[in-house]
This record gives structure tokens, C-alpha cells and sequence, in this order.
């Protein structure tokens, strides 16, 4: 049971630390500059005919 106590705490408290700093992450790497064009390419992979 001090594992499973253990395990608990760590995700309580640093877990959650991480899992917040890759979501600004993430939400940072889709807003930056630059990105737009990116996103316009990928979205129109589907449209493009071989």
C-alpha cells in the first residue's frame, strides 16, 4: 500500500504540474508565428490528388 500512497502523491502534485506545462505547450507550439501556413497544408492533404 506505501507504492500505491507513493504513486498517488506524485501524480497529485508533480503529475499535474507536467501534464499543465505540455498542455501551454502544446497550445504555444499551435499558436506561434508561422504556423498558419503549416495548418493550411496539412489541412488540404486530403484535397490533393496524386
Amino acid at each position: 500500500m506505501e507504492t500505491y500512497t507513493a504513486m498517488r502523491h506524485f501524480a497529485d502534485s508533480w503529475g499535474l504540474l507536467a501534464m499543465a506545462a505540455f498542455f501551454v505547450g502544446v497550445v504555444v507550439f499551435t499558436l506561434r508565428p508561422g504556423s498558419k501556413q503549416t495548418a493550411k497544408e496539412a489541412a488540404d492533404i486530403p484535397l490533393k490528388e496524386d
